[in-house]
């Protein structure tokens, strides 16, 4: 079966000041997915996109919405999202006390589930929840520090990512094992090979600034070819 690798351009790493122009230029390359990221200041350092803002942007764009929520009150974020109508809806494991509760409010609305981990989070907490979701996002660096350039990709990335798609094959073989972090025209191939098909792309890789949009999106193309290891698909 062909693997397919879906691309997630993180939305916080384009033009914060023209979000608009970024959103058209990203659809003009053939993307169809947006990454966006809701922090509320507590649960990381950060806070680059709020509710009424991602209002606006649902307005102007019908990309995929791929909404990952770092919030210490996820209920909140999940009813608010749900609002204005996107494709994907991630919450953190590490702040729900109803796991479950918020995987079926979510799946009763018709959007997609997703689960994130931190880093040091232990697969075994996706024991009973696997097989009920579509998405694990697998943060590969401390969520919401990206912006510190000292903060490295965990050097057990691929040990995390290969032992989780041995159990998404094993128990519910559609769920997109996702990677967050320090997704780098470097690591691409690694993490591809690994197991991961949605990648998050962020400073290191599609948004470079001594490329293009189009030329970093071919060098991506190219690093996830690679990965598979022959021709797949590439949304």
């Amino acid at each position: 079966m062909n693997r397919k690798v879906q691309l997630s351009p993180s939305i916080m790493c384009g033009d914060l000041v023209n979000l608009e122009k970024s959103m058209q230029e990203l659809a003009e390359t053939g993307i169809n997915t947006l990454h966006i990221d809701v922090i509320d200041g507590n649960f990381s350092p950060s806070m680059p996109l709020g509710i009424d803002t991602i209002k606006r942007m649902r307005t102007v764009s019908d990309m995929r919405f791929d909404i990952h929520i770092m919030s210490n009150n996820n209920e909140y974020f999940i009813q608010e999202m749900l609002k204005i109508g996107v494709e994907s809806i991630t919450f953190h494991y590490e702040t729900s006390l109803h796991v479950d509760r918020y995987i079926q409010m979510i799946k009763q609305a018709g959007t997609k589930v997703g689960v994130a981990l931190n880093p040091a989070t232990s697969l075994s907490v996706l024991d009973y929840v696997l097989s009920e979701i579509d998405l694990v996002c697998l943060m590969l660096i401390n969520p919401g520090f990206a912006t510190n350039k000292n903060e490295k990709q965990i050097p057990y990335a691929e040990k995390k990512i290969t032992d989780l798609h041995k159990r998404i094959q094993a128990i519910h073989p559609e769920v997109e094992l996702q990677v967050d972090g320090r997704v780098s025209l470097d690591s691409i191939a690694k993490l591809v090979g690994a197991g991961a098909d949605n990648l998050v792309l962020g400073s290191t890789s599609l948004f470079m600034k001594e490329n293009t949009l189009i030329e970093n999106k071919t060098k991506v193309e190219q690093a996830v070819l690679e990965g598979l290891g022959e021709v797949h698909h590439v949304l």
